[in-house]
């Protein structure tokens, strides 16, 4: 989307700022009317020394920009502006596994999780629907798609993990909580495609761990693509991973970080890699504003007439101060 304008033929004014310029140029040129009898020497070459150089055309220079402004306003010129939507729903999909648990980000990766997804509820448009799944060895839709925040933020509060990792259940669960989506009768099977545009809906799925039960990954993230659904992933940790201390014993674990940019890429969305608490909440910051917002055709007019009426108080301002110094 590129700005227009709404009354182009007015953008034909703008030949004027030449004919200024020429004009301005040519006095500039012109010799005096007539010599200055018994002159005050040291007062004229003071004069004569702050006239010179660049900024003695500075006040021109600004009014010239002004009439530019001025004429481009008078064309009523329209920009994409980001303007918040409430068109569209997400469902957080959150891995709630054991793995959480695990301190290489401070508190611990849940806790350090929960912070940033509350947030990044917090950050969305008013109105914007918002629901909750959580995923270990099964996946669970825990707040409906719904406008309540205060519902979603008390439900992630008091998030708790389990045993396991089921990130295709988790993305299938979030994507059947969408407007529109039908659930398919049989399990891990895909709906029959739309025959039609369905509302807007996005995912965004955190997991910090491998799938090792239910549906494979890449084949939720195409049933995701069949029903129109764009899916964010987060991966909390690292591929090399870390050692997690459960109940005096020590578990190695890893990120499959290449499932969740897999699933991703085949719904059109976006992976997010985070190391540290700094990185989850500005992973969820960025999401807030691609989610929540979106161009809209927009006209500025008022924004071109401000700056019109910004350099024209500064050539005023730039004449006056000259003035002063000369006198």
């Amino acid at each position: 989307m590129r700005p227009t304008l709404l009354w182009p033929a007015l953008l034909w004014g703008l030949l004027l700022v030449p004919l200024l310029l020429l004009g301005y140029l040519q006095l500039q040129r012109r010799p005096a009317p007539r010599p200055v009898a018994f002159p005050n020497v040291p007062l004229l070459a003071e004069a004569m020394s702050r006239g010179r150089g660049i900024r003695r055309h500075l006040p021109a220079a600004l009014y010239l920009g002004a009439v530019t402004f001025l004429l481009v306003a008078l064309a009523r010129p329209v920009a994409p502006l980001p303007v918040p939507s409430t068109k569209n729903t997400v469902v957080l999909s959150i891995d709630v596994s054991r793995s959480m648990l695990a301190e290489d980000i401070a508190p611990n990766r849940m806790e350090a999780a929960k912070a940033a997804a509350k947030d990044f509820v917090r950050a969305l448009p008013a109105g914007l629907k918002v629901g909750l799944v959580t995923f270990s060895s099964y996946a669970t839709l825990i707040v409906p798609p719904t406008a309540d925040r205060t519902r979603v933020l008390d439900a992630i509060d008091i998030l708790s993990t389990e045993f396991a990792t089921a990130i295709g259940d988790g993305l299938l669960e979030a994507v059947w909580a969408l407007p529109g989506r039908r659930r398919p009768a049989a399990p891990y099977t895909s709906a029959a495609p739309p025959s039609e545009p369905l509302p807007p809906g996005t995912v965004v799925l955190l997991s910090d761990g491998q799938s090792n039960r239910g549906a494979l990954p890449h084949d939720a993230a195409r049933i995701a693509r069949e029903q129109q659904v764009k899916v964010y992933t987060i991966g909390v940790g690292t591929p090399e991973g870390t050692f997690l201390n459960l109940g005096g014993r020590s578990i190695w674990v890893r990120l499959d970080e290449e499932t969740l940019k897999e699933m991703a890429e085949i719904t059109g969305g976006s992976y997010f890699r985070t190391t540290s608490a700094a990185a989850l909440r500005r992973a969820y910051r960025h999401l807030s504003r691609v989610i929540g917002w979106e161009r809209q055709p927009t006209e500025v007019t008022g924004l071109a007439a401000g700056g019109a009426g910004v350099l024209l108080l500064s050539a005023v301002l730039l004449s006056f101060l000259a003035v002063r110094r000369v006198a």
